[in-house]
């Protein structure tokens, strides 16, 4: 039991960091490509397309509060990120400093279930970087894509269940396919088109806050915590609560900047200023702009759109008799969202690959994983791996299932994340830090215990899936990483020379 905890040592794991040549991956991205990385991930699905479902069924016009208490909880975790960023510059992310605090049992964990995050993440913003792209056509360009082809199934539901006419999500697909040829050229590349986007996408959440707040109707903001309906999570404070674990979504993103860190020139400087300076932009701009969005129409009205912004600003469109203005920003959004949700997926998807890789160079996953192009220098193999999933995923599940899936999966390991700093300051102390988490242990406790509470407010039948797919990857653990754990056969090798020198 002990060896399954077997821990990799700081030391280590710098070392691998240092390492150069054609295996390693090359260090190109400076404190401005780690910022814009941050706030290309964050902002997308959540603000585009999850926030009309956690108003519309969950918060209401509380869904304020909701961004709030997410972003808090986001925060909390970030300094915790930023810690063990600064510490442990290496690819990997929370599996890597699951592994150097807490063993190589709970890193397995974190890793398989970084899966939901990232992965699923990706598939997530390309189901809502579908539905912006098939209104855009319709409303701009007058050309409607076929229903069978632009959701999957189960999306559409009539009375008698599941609607026939959703079978398949041809764009998501095709997306990203797109981004998938894009992240096997190259990281440096792909940071260079995510900070144009994130540009583009910055300048229209600004536009929706400054260009709608003129344009708010009070009355929707009354109730401003519309009354529970006697259901947990439906409305009332435990429906903040509920659409603060749905809306987390929004928040994820921060994170994968730490899966950077061996991609960046200086990573014990600039990795905290990359998860930090990302956070706090986008945690202001989303409680400004959740705020204008149920200002500008009654918060049932977003139920069940893939695009609650646009829905919101036609509506005042419509209220106002027509205004120009109004029209205008309908087609910035739809154009913004397009352009913003391609660039969180480059980021999720560059994030997924290099948790492979760092398992692979474990041992906890087969040789392939770790292959680097010899030209490109990425991971390409596991990139091409990862766009497969997404696109099976974004082709053929609804953006509720995988929205959830990944706010559960990002919270889990931001609570192990959490707990790991406590283990490293009591376990090193003697360690350097370039950045610190303030008043250790309490702000990573609570980080945890936020972050615990977020999860208990998702939905049981989210939980179902995330015991299932856990125990699928406990099995895989056991049926191969045990067996060809580097660290394991290091520890035996060590062993064995230890009792040759007793006898």
């Amino acid at each position: 039991m002990q060896s399954i905890f077997a821990t990799k040592s700081i030391e280590q794991l710098k070392a691998e960091a240092a390492e150069t040549g054609g295996h390693s991956l090359k260090r190109v991205l400076g404190p401005i490509n780690l910022v814009t990385l941050g706030i290309g991930a964050i902002i997308g699905t959540g603000i585009f397309v999850l926030t009309g479902e956690a108003a519309a069924q969950y918060a209401g016009p509380a869904i304020v509060f909701s961004m709030l208490l997410a972003g808090f909880a986001s925060a909390l975790a970030g300094l915790c990120y930023a810690e063990f960023a600064s510490t442990v510059p290496i690819a990997g992310s929370a599996y890597t400093y699951g592994y150097a605090t807490l063993g190589e049992f709970i890193a397995w964990i974190i890793g398989w279930d970084l899966i939901l995050e990232y992965a699923l993440g990706a598939a997530t913003v390309a189901v809502g970087w579908s539905g912006h792209l098939t209104a855009f056509m319709h409303d701009f360009l007058g050309i409607s894509f076929p229903a069978s082809l632009a959701a999957a199934p189960c999306t559409l539901i009539n009375a008698a269940g599941c609607s026939p006419e959703a079978v398949f999500n041809l764009p998501a697909v095709l997306i990203t396919l797109a981004v998938t040829v894009l992240i096997v050229i190259g990281v440096k590349e792909s940071a260079n088109v995510n900070s144009v986007i994130v540009i583009i996408k910055v300048a229209v959440v600004l536009i929706v806050i400054v260009g709608g707040a003129a344009y708010i109707n009070r009355a929707n903001w009354v109730p401003f915590i519309p009354p529970n309906t006697g259901t947990f999570g439906e409305y009332g404070y435990s429906g903040i609560l509920r659409g603060a674990g749905v809306i987390f979504f929004a928040y994820i993103g921060f994170d994968a900047v730490s899966v950077a860190a061996q991609e960046a020139r200086n990573p014990q400087k600039d990795m905290p200023v990359g998860i930090l300076g990302s956070l706090v932009v986008c945690t202001i701009l989303y409680v400004l702009v959740s705020g204008v969005m149920v200002g500008l129409v009654p918060y049932k009205q977003m139920l069940g759109s893939s695009a609650p912004m646009v829905v919101a600003i036609r509506a005042a469109e419509t209220a106002s008799g027509g205004s120009s203005l109004l029209h205008a920003m309908t087609m910035l959004v739809e154009l913004g969202a397009i352009a913003g949700l391609s660039s969180v997926m480059v980021v999720m998807m560059m994030a997924q690959p290099r948790i492979f890789y760092a398992m692979s160079k474990d041992g906890l996953l087969p040789p392939f994983a770790k292959k680097i192009h010899p030209k490109f220098r990425t991971p390409h193999i596991t990139s091409i791996i990862t766009g497969v999933i997404v696109a099976l995923a974004s082709g053929f599940t609804p953006i509720g299932i995988l929205g959830s899936l990944v706010s559960i999966g990002t919270l889990m390991a931001f609570v192990i994340v959490s707990i790991g700093i406590i283990f490293l300051r009591y376990q090193r102390p003697e360690l350097e830090r370039p950045f610190k988490v303030p008043m250790v242990p309490f702000v990573p406790a609570l980080s945890a215990l936020v972050s615990l509470g977020l999860m208990a407010g998702l939905p049981w039948s989210t939980w179902e899936r995330l015991i299932i797919w856990m125990a699928i990857g406990i099995v895989i653990y056991f049926a191969y990483g045990f067996s060809h754990s580097e660290v394991r056969k290091r520890d035996t090798v060590l062993a064995a020379a230890g009792g040759t020198r007793r006898r």
